[in-house]
């Protein structure tokens, strides 16, 4: 076995190894165990992706040296090899989850009926079985992503995984970017590690990818509100809450943040982020306000024709499947949970952008933790998060003198971490 040198290069080659080695291991288990196709399916080729970076990371130990550059090569590679490789073979295979064909229907139905929503009339007259696909459980910005299958048929390129993984590129792409003059480099190849390479993001990404947006969205949303450009955090926040109600939380606490920054940073960073989702659900309400209606709010709290399917082991499903009354209970616990959630952050706004990020971690793993039916792969945004506050505490304060993000950045460069 090598044993890495001492020093900070080598503890973080020693986080890399592990992070790619474990990750290994975790597709080699999804290939062999499995019980969903396009899980065993990503398993089996990004198993690959993993060993290879592994034996990357090896290298730089042997060398001893942990250059930036060097990593972050590792890391794009890697993505590309265990998300993006996938991703295009399983689409050109037509294999995937559920979520995509969903949205892929949602995107034909906006184009031709003005709305993603299908009323509870026309989802009881499909078959049983088909009922579920019938519901969109998001908010309408998401059927953007099945306009390009709904506009040019069926082929690999339209499916709406190749577009959640653009657009995921694209903003977390610009949250480094707006990041990169103030942070260490090896912190950021950190951040982009959490939210690419992750197994709970690579794998994602490749069977349904409605997540990886969002989350994007949400950390560009962090690293702008951390650089001081409130209303431009309030419009990529405003763009992650067209998508998916996990963005709403991120927004709420962003919404704090902004507030102890003055009145003109609450207005601008509030304006996009709160109006644009409004805006978005306006064009369906209008067109079928019970269309949307039954998909946004009954199925959601379990009141449609079919339940949701989600039924990780958290304790909130747990209480809701095997106690009488459960799903009431679980409500309201989550209830309980978002109210001393919420009067801690009126109590104790975050003070800058990575307590912010910190905040809606924790605040998400609780809401994941109690919602009667809930996922494992959503625990990617806190993880994600929590990784992500290192990147996000040096530039909390854009008005803080130049001299101290300075000290502290090479502080971090020294350290390589």
């Amino acid at each position: 076995m090598v044993r890495p040198r001492g020093g900070p290069a080598a503890r973080v080659l020693a986080v890399d190894l592990a992070l790619y080695g474990l990750s290994a291991l975790f597709a080699l288990v999804t290939a062999a165990g499995s019980t969903l196709g396009p899980h065993r399916a990503w398993g089996a080729i990004a198993v690959f992706g993993y060993a290879a970076a592994t034996l990357c990371v090896l290298v730089q130990l042997v060398v001893g040296r942990a250059a930036v550059i060097g990593r972050a090569v590792v890391t794009g590679l890697c993505w590309v090899a265990t998300a993006l490789v996938p991703l295009v073979v399983e689409a050109a295979h037509g294999q995937a989850q559920e979520e995509v064909t969903v949205v892929e229907r949602a995107g034909g139905r906006l184009l031709d009926a003005g709305t993603p929503y299908l009323g509870r009339a026309a989802i009881a007259a499909m078959p049983p079985d088909e009922r579920l696909l019938g519901y969109v459980p998001y908010q309408p910005g998401m059927a953007v992503f099945g306009l390009p299958r709904a506009l040019a048929g069926n082929a690999w390129w339209t499916d709406a995984r190749v577009w959640f993984a653009l657009a995921t590129a694209v903003a977390l792409g610009a949250a480094l970017a707006v990041l990169a003059p103030r942070v260490p480099g090896a912190t950021l190849v950190r951040a982009a590690q959490a939210a690419t390479v992750l197994p709970l993001c690579a794998l994602a990404l490749a069977v349904g990818g409605d997540d990886l947006p969002v989350l994007a969205l949400c950390l560009l949303a962090f690293a702008l509100a951390a650089t001081g450009r409130p209303a431009a955090a309030g419009l990529a926040m405003g763009l992650a809450g067209t998508l998916k109600l996990f963005a709403w939380p991120v927004a709420l606490v962003l919404l704090a943040f902004a507030a102890t920054r003055g009145r003109r940073a609450l207005g601008g960073y509030a304006v996009p982020a709160l109006g644009l989702p409004v805006l978005a659900v306006v064009p369906a309400v209008a067109v079928d306000p019970g269309a949307a209606v039954e998909n946004l709010v009954h199925f959601p709290l379990g009141r449609g024709l079919v339940g949701s399917p989600a039924a990780s082991p958290f304790p909130g499903h747990l209480i809701a499947a095997a106690l009488p009354a459960g799903r009431g209970i679980a409500a309201a616990l989550l209830v309980v949970a978002g109210l001393v959630i919420g009067w801690w952050l009126l109590r104790r706004p975050p003070r800058d952008a990575g307590s912010a990020a910190t905040f809606s971690a924790y605040g998400l793993t609780a809401a994941i933790a109690l919602m009667p039916a809930t996922r494992f792969g959503y625990l990617l945004y806190p993880a994600a998060y929590l990784v992500w506050r290192s990147a996000l505490h040096p530039v909390a304060d854009a008005g803080a003198p130049a001299h101290v993000g300075s000290r502290r950045i090479a502080v971090g460069r020294t350290q390589g971490e």
